[in-house]
C-alpha cells in the first residue's frame, strides 16, 4: 500500500480508505470474518491485464528471470526433493508517488485466516501484533467474530492515511501494545514520556507529511469526522465496535471518501 504520495495524489488515501471499508462490509455481508486484516493483504491492481503481454514483451518490460542458487547453512548437498536454484519474484509495482487517482483500485487478498463465524469457532488471532484487537488477549476463551476484523480496519484506515501507525511497531510486545492502547484510548496515559495524544499523533503521522509533499491539509471538520469513525472501531469491548456497514455509513466516508471512490470507478 502507498505509504507516500506526491502533491497531485492528495486524494488518493481517501479513495483506498473507502474501497477498504467497502470490501470488508461485503466480506462481513457474507457472513465471514477476514481474520488477518492488515496493510501488507491490500493490495493494488495492475493498471493493466498482464495476461495480454507476451513472454517476450514481459521480459523486455521487466527483465528475465532472476536466478538465486540455493544451498544449506550448513553446507551439505542438498535433499533430492530441494531445487537446486530458486525465482527470485518479480516486481511489478511502481513507486507510491507515481500511482495516479485512476490506478488506486484495490484487491483485498489473502483468506488463509478466514472463517465463517456462524459455522466455527476460532480463538487465536494471526494479525500482526501491532493491530491484534485486545479481545484476542483478553478474551482467550471467546471465539474471534466480525469485530475483530474492525478492530484492525480502523488501524488499518490510520496506517493509510499517515506513515506510521497508531501504535508503535518497533519491539513491540503484548505487553507493551496493550499500554499504548490504554493511553490512546483512554486518555489517561500510564508512561507520559512516550504518550502521543490523537491530536499529536495526527499532526505528526497524518499532517507533517502531507505538508512535506506540499498536499493539502486536512481541514479540522474532516478530521473531527475521522477521530470519530476510528474511535468507533477501536473500542475495547468487541460489542461496542461499530459494524462495517455503520463504518461504510459514517460521516467520513459519507463526505470526503466515498465520493473519491466514485470518481474512480466512472473513469
Amino acid at each position: 500500500m502507498p505509504r507516500t504520495t506526491s502533491s497531485s495524489n492528495w486524494r488518493l488515501p481517501g479513495a483506498l480508505a473507502a474501497q477498504l471499508a467497502l470490501a470488508v462490509e461485503y466480506v462481513h455481508s457474507q457472513g465471514f470474518v477476514h481474520g488477518d486484516l492488515h496493510c501488507g493483504n491490500i493490495l493494488l491492481q495492475l493498471p493493466f491485464d498482464i495476461s495480454e503481454l507476451s513472454e517476450t514483451d514481459l521480459h523486455s518490460k521487466y527483465g528475465g528471470p532472476e536466478l538465486v542458487v540455493i544451498r544449506r547453512f550448513d553446507g551439505q548437498p542438498l535433499p533430492s526433493n530441494i531445487p537446486p536454484k530458486a525465482i527470485l519474484p518479480i516486481w511489478l509495482g511502481e513507486a507510491s508517488g507515481e500511482i495516479k487517482l485512476p490506478e488506486a483500485k484495490i484487491l483485498f487478498s489473502d483468506f488463509g485466516e478466514a472463517f465463517s463465524h456462524t459455522k466455527q469457532d476460532r480463538f487465536k488471532s494471526h494479525t500482526p501484533l501491532v493491530s491484534r484487537p485486545p479481545n484476542a488477549r483478553f478474551e482467550p476463551y471467546t471465539s474471534l467474530s466480525l469485530p475483530s476484523d474492525i478492530w484492525s480496519l480502523g488501524y488499518t484506515l490510520w496506517s493509510i492515511l499517515g506513515q506510521s501507525s497508531i501504535s508503535d511497531s518497533m519491539f513491540a510486545t503484548e505487553d507493551s501494545i496493550t499500554c499504548e492502547q490504554v493511553d490512546a484510548l483512554d486518555g489517561r496515559p500510564l508512561n507520559r514520556e512516550y504518550y502521543w495524544s490523537w491530536e499529536e499523533s495526527f499532526e505528526q503521522d497524518i499532517q507533517q507529511p502531507r505538508q512535506r509533499k506540499a498536499m493539502p491539509l486536512i481541514e479540522p471538520t474532516e478530521r473531527d469526522a475521522i477521530f470519530k469513525m476510528l474511535k468507533s472501531t477501536l473500542k475495547f469491548r468487541p460489542e461496542n465496535r461499530f459494524n462495517a456497514k455503520q463504518i461504510v455509513d459514517c460521516e467520513w466516508m459519507v463526505k470526503w471518501t466515498l465520493p473519491e471512490y466514485e470518481k474512480i470507478r466512472k473513469r
